[in-house]
């Protein structure tokens, strides 16, 4: 296995706001290692994770984060245990400080958490002595998506600085956004972010002042290397801040017509799950432009380097 000699210096995956350059970097070439791994028919597992235990604990769905993250620890060895929240004492009413003491009592040394509480993956590092990664935490952060659009993105391009990248849609309610921002500016690309004003929360323009801010989609998207659509979450409230699907669609939807304004070499980019006629048509979202599945295929190795480079970090490691 290709090793990046990179030593990760924290204890835990919070988030990405807390990274440098040079982590995220780690991280990338750390993934890129991996992926000879998984394109290797005659490897695919490695012992690197063989003594380790690692527990996804997943208060939210998810489909491909879970998978994704399961594959990646299966693919490094690890013994895997899937804690299954809805059968568990949470829906009895037990606390979640309950359930990370009651946790660590097992002596687990990973916990790959999704919560839809903004922080609840900083409350639980704190009473917990595993590494914490964090798998999405409400409209918060989403740092393993994050890391792997960009992931993506280098591999599409060679670089992200200098990239120009437009993040469309439900910018509201979306932790995804967040991450990407906090990475992609780090590392020199230029973001706009485009939506309806409703689902533009204001706060943004003071935490990220180098964004640009658009309502128009039409406007932007010659400009664009990458053109990355988010979902409508209409499960935390997005049918309350538009007038009706159909309006969203003729103003934010990324069709055929508009892609005819995008450059030609534009990369097309979704986290998922995909809401197919909303934010973005069949024809676009499987055209020739589109790194979706590319995205999907990308979690694999990028997860496995976290995983991999939280185990093996710096004995001194940072919280």
């Amino acid at each position: 296995m290709a090793d990046s000699q990179y030593n990760f210096p924290f204890r835990h995956l919070l988030g990405i706001e807390q990274l440098s350059c040079q982590d995220i970097t780690g991280i990338l070439d750390q993934a890129k290692a991996f992926e000879e791994v998984c394109e290797n028919p005659d490897v695919k597992i490695i012992p690197a994770l063989q003594k380790k235990i690692v527990v996804n604990l997943f208060f939210e769905n998810s489909t491909r984060t879970r998978n994704s993250f399961e594959i990646a620890e299966k693919r490094l060895s690890a013994n895997v245990i899937n804690f299954d929240a809805a059968s568990s004492s949470l829906s009895k009413g037990e606390t979640l400080i309950d359930t990370a003491t009651n946790l660590e009592a097992m002596r687990p040394d990973m916990i790959v958490m999704r919560h839809n509480a903004p922080g609840a993956h900083i409350l639980m590092a704190r009473h917990v002595n595993a590494s914490i990664v964090n798998a999405g935490d409400g409209a918060h952060e989403h740092p393993t998506q994050a890391l792997l659009d960009a992931y993506t993105m280098r591999e599409k391009f060679g670089r992200l600085d200098g990239l120009k990248v437009a993040i469309v849609g439900d910018i509201r309610n979306s932790r995804v956004v967040r991450s990407n921002l906090w990475l992609l500016t780090k590392m020199g690309a230029s973001i706009t972010l485009v939506g309806p004003p409703t689902l533009m929360p204001l706060d943004m323009k003071e935490t990220w002042p180098n964004a640009v801010f658009s309502y128009d989609f039409d406007e932007v998207i010659p400009k664009m290397d990458v053109l990355m659509m988010l979902r409508c979450q209409f499960e935390r409230g997005t049918g309350m801040y538009i007038s009706s699907q159909g309006e969203y669609a003729k103003h934010y939807q990324l069709n055929m017509a508009r892609m005819e304004k995008a450059k030609k070499d534009a990369a097309v980019l979704h986290p998922g799950p995909i809401n197919r006629g909303v934010e973005i048509t069949s024809e676009v979202a499987d055209g020739s432009n589109s790194l979706i599945l590319r995205q999907v295929t990308n979690g694999v190795p990028v997860r496995m380097a976290v995983l991999y480079l939280l185990a093996t970090g710096s004995p001194g490691a940072k919280d």
